[in-house]
């Protein structure tokens, strides 16, 4: 059986360049490349109750999983390609998808706020509780080490 390297992406600048990094590691390792987009309900918090605001979010980020995959990939990946839609909490559902995975490979921040953060939410969560082994993708414009 192959090995299945799994990706986080939400669009992000950061999430491509995790693509990219994957798409590398899976040519090299003749791997399978499992690019996982991770989709949630708004609500509205006006209310006691909470309802879906918006009906075409699952659609919305298949579409956005497609584009980013044309953008990056082309039409010619040279890898075997096995896109997953998600719902749910992004770091939990790609700590759930590596159960099945040899590798996660995500970008150190993606379309979350607090800008000021070295690492995001998603990828913090990921390095802790992953059941496999995992690859933060730093940013090209994020800080230096110079020792």
């Amino acid at each position: 059986m192959a090995e299945r390297i799994l990706v986080g992406v939400d669009g992000s600048e950061n999430s491509r360049r995790a693509l990219r990094w994957a798409i590398q590691q899976a040519r090299s390792r003749k791997a399978v490349l499992r690019p996982v987009i991770v989709w949630q309900r708004t609500f509205d918090y006006g209310s006691e109750r909470y309802w879906p605001v918006d009906e075409d979010i699952a659609e919305g980020a298949r579409k956005r999983l497609t584009a980013t995959l044309a953008e990056v990939v082309g039409p010619d990946p040279a890898v075997e390609i096995e896109p997953v839609v998600v719902e749910g909490d992004p770091g939990n559902a790609l700590c759930a998808q590596s159960a099945d995975a040899d590798l996660l490979v995500v970008g150190s921040r993606g379309h979350g706020g607090f800008a000021g953060l070295l690492l995001g939410s998603v990828s913090t969560k990921c390095a802790h509780h992953s059941r496999c082994p995992v690859v933060i993708v730093p940013s090209d414009n994020g800080p230096t080490y110079r020792g």
